[in-house]
């Protein structure tokens, strides 16, 4: 009698990855940046399967991202990205939506342009109830929603702004931000998309609001060479939160550095019992007045020019000339 032949199955070669990260408390560790890239390059290459997708993200949420893991993620993005080449002075991602307070840096980033700069912002959707997303206020406030690259390229040309969903420019990184109510966790997604900077801005901005990963992302933004500032913003935009002291934790030319900014209001404004986005644009237009929005327009125009190589103080002189120019009927 023949003996049977037992064959045994070839390892899946993202399983390594996964090793990596979950072989119990004394084996796992991070992976390197080239491992990084390798593994972030397979996911965005459609080169897994979901049970390894679900739990590579989640083993990486537990094990927490190290900034040479993030660095690595990015690049193989960017090695993937077949954007145009665009003169582009702000990075300005907006991912986590409000619920406190209205998203008054809006109003921030519509100043900016005006001024004469490029802004590029964009978002990953409406993946949590409760928030409202930048994507819901684009067409009250005058911001173009581009679909493509083509439609970005007019917008920053034409008047400054932009804002390009994360789905329609990396669509494998959409489908794991989805993938939230599935797992019932935020993945590392969700905070990889702030560092991103997919134009290569000449600046970054990002909010991290879980105390701690501040650092770790700047140290990533250090890793790639970019020029950035990493804040805890309201809510988790990009917003300085006029009742709270502001921590920049920046990044320029390779050296790291730290302002701490102090609270612009002498106390804690009254939380809004609803958010009413007209507000936004009666406030714009000069018809209502807003103690906290307008304190958190100046301080985010200003957190903006800080990152641009202004001074703390040219920075708000600056940021309030801007807001009192700001041209009242454009909206």
């Amino acid at each position: 009698m023949t003996p049977l032949t037992l064959q045994t199955p070839e390892e899946h070669p993202f399983a390594q990855f996964v090793r990596i990260l979950g072989k119990g408390k004394r084996g796992a560790r991070a992976l390197t940046r080239e491992e990084a890239r390798e593994a972030m390059g397979m996911l965005l290459d459609g080169r897994v399967e979901d049970t390894q997708l679900g739990a590579f993200l989640m083993l990486l949420r537990h094990k927490e991202e190290s900034p040479e893991e993030l660095a690595g993620f990015t690049e193989a993005l960017r090695e993937r990205l077949r954007a145009p080449a665009l003169a582009v002075d702000i990075d300005w991602p907006s991912y986590a939506g409000k619920k406190r307070h209205l998203p008054w840096f809006l109003l921030a980033a519509k100043c900016l342009a005006a001024s004469g700069l490029k802004v590029f912002m964009h978002g990953g959707g409406a993946h949590t109830a409760g928030r409202l997303y930048t994507e819901q206020l684009l067409g009250p406030l005058g911001i173009p929603l581009c679909r493509d690259w083509a439609q970005a390229e007019h917008a920053l040309a034409n008047g400054g702004l932009a804002f390009m969903p994360l789905g329609d420019w990396a669509p494998a990184l959409q489908r794991m931000i989805d993938l939230r109510n599935t797992l019932g966790l935020r993945s590392p997604i969700h905070s990889l998309a702030r560092i991103l900077n997919p134009l290569g801005a000449r600046l970054g901005l990002q909010s991290i609001f879980h105390p701690g990963y501040q650092a770790v992302h700047r140290e990533a933004s250090q890793l790639l060479g970019d020029t950035a500032i990493v804040i805890k913003g309201d809510g988790g935009e990009i917003e300085a939160n006029p009742d709270s002291p502001c921590h920049l934790y920046g990044t320029a030319a390779g050296l790291n550095w730290d302002e701490e900014w102090p609270a612009l209001a002498a106390q804690r404004h009254v939380k809004p019992a609803t958010l009413e986005p007209e507000q936004l644009l009666e406030v714009w237009r000069g018809e209502a007045e807003d103690s906290y929005g307008e304190k958190a327009v100046l301080a985010t125009l200003a957190l903006a020019l800080r990152g641009l190589g202004r001074a703390r103080e040219a920075a708000f002189a600056e940021a309030a000339a801007l807001w009192q120019g700001r041209d009242r009927a454009a909206l």
